[in-house]
């Protein structure tokens, strides 16, 4: 049987075989697989000796080093957690392997930048906010992610085409603009990113716009006019934030790139674009320590909405594998409604919760985002193991929808009526096999009981009565 996974009412699509790797994103998948295998081993042992501390460094060092993660901040690392490890005495402790855990947890928080730091804000409107990096890193894009999400927060920006070299930039940031309802000043290809930089700071100042984002141009390797450039709309708009778009699947060349940025600009932030790739992702976990500059904001997908705020614990906790769930409820707030939220809750106390409301909850989940991104958030499970990307099937949701739609009002309610000639109905409705259908009652029968069994019984959970009387008015249906 396939393993389930439930979390807080959400029903992900089963898993025949749960093992193999899974990051919070497909960059660090190999980096947490390495990790958790040092880490297995040093649990295992029970009492460590330094010879054993030695060696499990030793793997970690492989595991960063392969990630590409910069020689220099290798070292400074190991040297941390070592002497953090010594000098709590945690090798003559009762769960050592379990404390180095922790120990190169905070290490990597450390690493990542401490804490995460909030985009400043000007005293007096606008906030201009400057995006500077190379050709190729996504900083177009960046910027109309950026201006959607100050846009949900309820302030007013302005974007600015400064990109007046690369051909199509600034019909680029027209559409993006457009796209997140977000107006543009543009500027003539191959005129003077200055002269537009001016007019934008204008414009935002007389209109009342309360942010401006300007997009510089880029090159496809740091050079004297790349700089210069930068440089000269930096001055001109005199940047609240001067933030720095890497694109972290280009490894040292980012770091490298960000090192000269750092000597000639000043960024004040940065934005790590493409961490939903699967290069090995040592910018992310070199920059800070290298250069000194917080990372922002994190870009995790191609749409406009993947733009995540930069949590330096939560990063870590997501690279060692224990999930990151706080992202996960921000993300689930943004996307459900709460009143929708609280009704689904209500039916869930109430025992009435049915295929209908099933079918509402997949629709939810959806709103989330791509399952990956889900499943990349929960901790592992004790005893299930990790489930890697290739066991996750979007389009499982899909059919589940589409066999619960063909299904009548009836049958949503009370699915237990379902019989042979209704699975064969309902299959033909929906484009899938009777088993499909099959399947999916019997998941939500699954699903269900654990409702059953766990209503009322957490500690300090409101209405246990009311949960023991909800489980005794729970229909009688096969199998419970």
């Amino acid at each position: 049987m396939g393993v389930g996974l439930w979390c807080g009412g959400m029903s992900l699509p089963p898993h025949e075989d749960p093992t193999g790797p899974v990051g919070s994103l497909r960059m660090f998948e190999n980096l947490s697989e390495r990790l958790d295998g040092a880490f297995q081993r040093l649990r295992r042992k029970g009492k460590l000796s330094e010879d054993d501390l030695d060696e499990g460094l030793r793997e970690i060092r492989l595991a960063l080093l392969e990630a590409d993660v910069s020689a220099s901040v290798v070292r400074i690392f190991l040297q941390r957690v070592r002497e953090e490890a010594v000098g709590q005495q945690v090798l003559r402790s009762i769960t050592p392997g379990q404390q180095i855990v922790k120990i190169v947890h905070d290490e990597l928080v450390r690493l990542l930048g401490h804490e995460h730091r909030p985009l400043r804000m000007a005293e007096q409107p606008p906030t201009v906010i400057l995006l500077v990096g190379l050709q190729g890193s996504g900083k177009t894009t960046a910027a109309a992610k950026l201006a959607r999400q100050l846009k949900a927060q309820g302030l007013r920006p302005l974007l600015a085409a400064c990109d007046l070299q690369r051909p199509a930039a600034v019909d680029q940031l027209v559409m993006l603009g457009a796209q997140v309802d977000v107006d543009v000043e543009a500027g003539e290809p191959g005129g003077d990113p200055v002269a537009v930089a001016r007019r934008a700071i204008d414009r935002a100042r007389r209109d009342g716009y309360s942010a401006l984002i300007v997009d510089s141009a880029g090159r496809l390797h740091v050079d004297p006019e790349l700089m210069d450039e930068a440089a000269r709309v930096r001055d001109a708009v005199q940047p609240t934030e001067t933030i720095l778009v890497l694109d972290a699947m280009t490894g040292q060349d980012a770091l490298n790139a960000a090192i000269a940025f750092n000597e000639t600009i000043g960024p004040t932030g940065a934005i790590l674009t493409k961490l939903d790739g699967d290069a090995r992702g040592g910018a992310a976990l070199s920059l800070a320590e290298t250069t000194g500059i917080p990372i922002l904001y994190a870009s995790v997908g191609e749409k406009l909405e993947d733009l995540e705020a930069f949590h330096p614990d939560r990063m870590a906790s997501r690279i060692l594998g224990m999930g990151d769930v706080l992202t996960l409820v921000e993300r689930a707030e943004a996307s459900i409604a709460a009143e929708d939220a609280e009704a689904m809750e209500r039916k869930m106390l109430e025992a009435s919760f049915d295929l209908a409301d099933f079918l509402e909850q997949l629709r939810m989940i959806k709103k989330m985002g791509p399952l990956e991104g889900i499943v990349g958030m929960l901790p592992k499970i004790p005893g299930v193991g990790k489930i890697s990307e290739d066991q996750i099937d979007e389009g499982a949701l899909t059919r589940t929808e589409a066999i619960i739609q063909s299904m009548t009002p009836g049958e949503r309610a009370k699915p237990q009526i379902i019989n042979g000639s209704r699975r064969e109905r309902i299959a033909r409705g929906s484009g899938t096999k009777p088993q499909d259908v099959s399947q999916v009652v019997k998941q939500f029968d699954m699903m269900r009981k654990m409702m059953r069994q766990t209503i009322g019984r957490i500690p300090g959970m409101p209405g246990r009565k009311a949960g023991r009387k909800a489980r005794r008015a729970l229909p009688k249906m096969k199998g419970f």
